[in-house]
């Protein structure tokens, strides 16, 4: 079964908007793309158009989550970290104020319009802000927490999402708790560490490990900041090393918050990531997962050659 996350951010959004006033939306111009468009049809007077102003998007921003407002603003992943990482520093993050950054069609998911449309390090510029909890959805599912629990949080959040149909991996039964791992799959040789689209694939990979006989287990973090370094631990039980597995750049992601949050009590570790490099446009989505190494069989490698070692 696949779902949008989009789709399924829309569908959220709305719902919290229907129960808190406060809720209101803010957009770059893409609001059919980022699905702010449902708060502008159902909620016309608690929605607000910037156009392609991002940079004033978020001080509007700032100032109405000091009138009391819960403002959720939205961009394309890249557009909505880079264009205005000073008013996000200065403004919501150094004030600690109650803004919510949506970054829509994040890493390669907008295969169409290349390098200058695909973000690769919007992970690691939110993450590195004081006061900012930065969330990295698998599924349709786990976009409609990440939504709920972005507004219960007292300050900055930023919510990552793909712009394509992923697999559902998750139910309404599935315990999601901000900074808590998932372990999707058991296993006892190595962990696979996903988040995003790549725990799906992580999956995968895990299912060509077990051919080889090798037991994978696969762990989820919807959380990339904070991120629980003792829950981490117990999630990954006694295996022999750690395969990170992410559609951002191996610098300052998933990779890295992991290695941090267990500096203390190191395992061996292999990060599947992408390099240092930047986009390019395609005719599909999984044209460039291929280009760019995020695949099950590059999942699988790293995690044979990590147990080789």
């Amino acid at each position: 079964m696949l779902m949008n996350l989009r789709t399924a951010y829309g569908e959220a959004l709305l719902a919290l908007a229907g129960e808190n006033k406060n809720v209101v939306a803010l957009d770059a111009d893409l609001c059919g793309s980022t699905q702010s468009v449902v708060i502008e049809k159902n909620h016309p007077e608690r929605y607000f158009e910037m156009g392609i102003g991002e940079q004033n998007m978020i001080s509007v921003a700032a100032g109405l989550a000091l009138s009391g407002k819960i403002p959720f603003a939205h961009s394309f992943s890249v557009f909505a970290t880079g264009r205005p990482f000073d008013q996000i520093r200065q403004s919501v993050c150094l004030p600690n104020l109650n803004v919510k950054i949506v970054g829509s069609s994040c890493g390669l998911s907008d295969f169409g319009d290349g390098a200058t449309h695909q973000s690769f390090e919007d992970l690691a510029t939110m993450r590195v802000l004081p006061h900012m909890t930065v969330l990295c959805p698998a599924d349709g599912i786990e976009t409609k927490w990440a939504v709920r629990a972005a507004a219960a949080v007292d300050g900055p959040v930023y919510i990552r999402l793909n712009r394509n149909d992923l697999p559902v991996l998750f139910d309404d039964q599935t315990p999601f708790e901000i900074g808590k791992p998932i372990v999707v799959k058991e296993g006892n040789d190595v962990a696979l560490v996903g988040t995003g689209t790549m725990t799906s694939i992580a999956l995968d990979a895990a299912a060509l490990l077990e051919q080889q006989g090798i037991s994978a287990r696969v762990v989820h973090l919807g959380t990339i900041k904070p991120l629980c370094g003792k829950s981490l631990r117990e999630a990954l039980g006694n295996v022999r090393g750690i395969v990170s597995c992410e559609e951002h750049t191996i610098y300052g992601g998933l990779g890295s918050a992991v290695a941090e949050a267990l500096c203390e009590t190191p395992l061996p570790m292999k990060m599947v990531g992408i390099q240092d490099r930047y986009g390019q446009s395609a005719v599909c989505y999984e044209e460039l997962l291929e280009c760019y190494g995020l695949t099950k069989e590059a999942v699988a490698k790293a995690a044979e050659t990590l147990l080789q070692k």
